[in-house]
């Protein structure tokens, strides 16, 4: 049964906490990160010929005024500024020691024409363009072997555009893989916070190959039906903090990636320590928080705390495939909210999607020491959809204080195949391969569960939505 005035309550403060930079107790694991550095040297788009009228192309002016900010990098970096205005551009390149910051009023606003986001090398990790053989597109903002960069503002805006290439995509007359709207290859110290993000081409911010990144205050917007409008995709990185983000758009929320196939399993850089804190959000075609498909390098020690998702296809997923090798492992996700959606928690064993013949189908994938505890839904069509592989289950699989008020009483709430694992206080049953009592034997088995848990988790058995 459907609870219409249960759920116009929960809609209504999660649409509050999307206004608000809200806190809970002992929940974070992220520091501030310092977005509002002072740098000795600052410069205004203007100064290099920019005209913020919408039409006038500005790619020489972005061009220019970072080619001139270079020579105050080992001054202490520099600051260009953005004013009120929209400004045009198509793709250009930062540099180390740079804060790009948008003035509240302030609109970045991404080229139409494809010819203005030239073509680059494929990543090492992928062998390929994600979509098509060859060079991909590079993104609007893009980063190479950089250090301590910030993009940040006044709560300005960044726009892709990108319904055109959408309909290329659709159309299927596009020639290389879609741009990123913002992407960083091979950097440390990057900051990107107080800023809206709409419309990427394709993933909006990639990080691919960096270490110590922090994304957060940030709203993320795109069409819930435009195609591969991924939010936050950290790839191949580690010490990523994602924190206080709103983001709704076609694709995953936030999807943590580390190569593809054979190429991702040669080239050997995982995804780990990543930190997703305080997340609000909707995704009509995906999920909140996928890790995968493109998982091949590896992806280790994730947190995902305090995590807020409506009128959504999926809650948490896992995707993968034979070929991928790679693994995933020590995964923990606590304190989820999902009101609508259809799947809380998917395991995808057959993704597919292979970037050519070479892989190996032999090359199967680890996934192992997974935890997802205290998590409440209201009208949800499945409970879970865990599909592991036969030969190569999927382990250590740990549910505990989960309560999830289904749509359909009479349908079976989960199905589960090759998995193995544990749970306590799980509502609506768990299926059986998944029923062994977490407690006190298996705390162990668990990642980042241990025996003092027994006795809140018994305090909190039956727990459900907050009646606010």
């Amino acid at each position: 049964m459907r609870r219409s005035f249960h759920l116009v309550h929960v809609v209504l403060v999660l649409g509050l906490l999307g206004d608000a930079s809200w806190n809970v107790k002992g929940s974070s694991h992220c520091k501030t990160s310092n977005s509002g550095e002072i740098r000795p040297h600052s410069v205004t788009i203007t100064e290099f010929g920019a005209v913020g009228d919408g039409v006038t192309l500005n790619t020489k002016a972005f061009q220019n005024a970072i080619f001139y900010l270079n020579s105050f990098a080992d001054k202490g970096g520099a600051k260009l500024f953005v004013p009120a205005g929209r400004w045009l551009t198509g793709s250009f390149h930062l540099i180390s020691h740079l804060t790009l910051w948008l003035d509240k009023d302030a609109v970045i606003l991404g080229s139409p024409n494809s010819d203005d986001w030239p073509v680059i090398d494929s990543l090492p990790s992928y062998g390929r363009g994600r979509e098509l053989p060859g060079g991909r597109h590079q993104s609007l903002i893009f980063g190479r072997n950089l250090t301590d960069v910030i993009i940040s503002g006044d709560y300005g805006t960044i726009d892709g555009q990108g319904s055109v290439w959408w309909d290329w995509f659709h159309n299927k007359t596009l020639n290389h893989t879609r741009p990123h709207l913002v992407e960083l290859i091979n950097s440390t110290g990057v900051v990107i916070s107080n800023l809206t993000f709409l419309n990427s081409p394709f993933w909006t911010i990639h990080p691919v190959y960096c270490s110590h990144v922090a994304v957060q205050n940030v709203t993320i917007r795109a069409p819930l039906d435009s195609p591969n409008t991924d939010g936050i995709d950290p790839d191949s990185s580690d010490n990523v903090c994602i924190q206080d983000c709103h983001i709704s758009t076609g694709d995953d929320l936030i999807a943590i990636k580390s190569g593809w196939d054979e190429y991702g399993i040669s080239y050997g850089r995982p995804s780990t320590n990543i930190t997703i804190n305080r997340l609000i959000g909707e995704t009509r075609q995906s999920a909140g928080i996928a890790i995968g498909s493109e998982m091949s390098g590896g992806v280790s020690e994730v947190h995902a705390e305090n995590i807020h998702l409506i009128h959504s296809k999926t809650g948490i997923r896992i995707k993968t495939s034979p070929g991928r090798g790679g693994y995933v492992r020590n995964v923990y996700v606590s304190n989820m909210t999902l009101v609508d959606v259809d799947i809380a928690i998917r395991f995808t064993s057959q993704y597919g999607e292979h970037p050519d013949e070479f892989y190996d189908p032999n090359a199967l994938p680890v996934i192992e020491r997974i935890t997802i505890k205290d998590v409440v839904g209201e009208n949800i069509t499945l409970a879970g959809l865990l599909e592991g592989l036969e030969g190569d289950n999927f382990v250590n699989i740990c549910l505990s204080n989960i309560t999830l008020n289904m749509t359909n009483s009479e349908s079976s709430p989960w199905n589960c195949s090759f998995v193995q694992g544990y749970s306590d206080l799980v509502s609506p049953e768990i299926c059986d391969s998944l029923k062994q009592r977490i407690y006190p034997e298996y705390s162990s088995d668990c990642y980042h569960l241990s025996n003092h848990l027994w006795s809140s988790n018994n305090q909190n058995r039956g727990a459900r939505l907050l009646p606010w």
